[in-house]
């Protein structure tokens, strides 16, 4: 379901656009009328954001860095005279596994995917809002702050919440709404690019049967959600419709709070 017209005269940045619910988010933006630069490090995000017309606009950059961040968010004010929006989508867990068994690198990289961007990025963005005298970040956290096999991951999710109600509290004063989603599993196309580039082991493959039961059974209709019963919410909490709403963590997985 669209609503036409909801983001006229708006642009938003959206994270991890190029995939997932990231692309969902910022097509679906563009169709109802928002300017849209859709960010990702993958070389086909631009493909991806060419389907949205002349509405969208794709740009590539490593958003795990301060510079990658920056620059995403100079190219929307350059391209389209300002930011409105900030979604931030991207992160993921990158491995399952009990947490004994995760090498100190491998924490490493979870934080790096699943903290940093967003960290990074609600920094890059709060001049853009400043200088405009108003703007709203939705943070795409998720429910898995309670989970088995991902501790790394979960800790970085957890680092997005307090993000999203700390600087709710800091900025309400300037006009600026930050607000999250919690998603829970939820059914995706095949990955482009995989999450864990190395590859999962015989053993990895069995922790991860074991989350996809576990999330199943912890939500209320024992299933994962769809790409649309995410995006929704997201796009909401970005809408006007709730001007109201700021520091809040609205968990979408069915029922499980995390």
């Amino acid at each position: 379901m669209t609503f036409a017209g909801r983001f006229a005269d708006k642009t938003l940045v959206v994270t991890g656009a190029a995939q997932g619910i990231g692309r969902a988010v910022a097509l679906r933006a563009a169709a109802e009328g928002g300017n849209v630069l859709f960010v990702d490090r993958a070389d086909f995000v631009g493909d991806v954001a060419s389907e949205a017309g002349e509405r969208g606009h794709g740009f590539v950059c490593d958003l795990e860095t301060h510079e990658g961040a920056a620059a995403a968010m100079t190219e929307a004010a350059r391209r389209f005279g300002g930011i409105d929006i900030l979604i931030n989508n991207v992160g993921g867990a990158i491995r399952m596994r009990p947490y004994d068994r995760f090498e100190p690198r491998q924490v490493e990289a979870e934080i790096r995917r699943s903290l940093m961007p967003t960290l990074w990025c609600c920094h890059a963005v709060l001049p853009h809002f400043l200088a405009r005298g108003a703007g709203t970040i939705v943070n795409v956290s998720s429910n898995a702050t309670r989970g088995i096999h991902r501790v790394p991951y979960s800790a970085a999710k957890g680092g997005v919440n307090a993000i999203t109600q700390s600087l709710a509290m800091e900025y309400a004063s300037r006009n600026i709404r930050v607000v999250a989603t919690a998603p829970g599993g939820t059914d995706v196309p095949p990955r482009r690019v995989p999450r864990n580039a190395e590859g999962d082991t015989p053993q990895e493959r069995v922790w991860m049967t074991e989350v996809v039961e576990q999330v199943k059974e912890s939500s209320f209709f024992k299933r994962y959600g769809t790409i649309d019963e995410q995006a929704g919410p997201i796009l909401f909490l970005a809408s006007d419709e709730a001007s109201y709403i700021s520091g809040s963590i609205l968990p979408v997985a069915g029922g499980d709070l995390g």
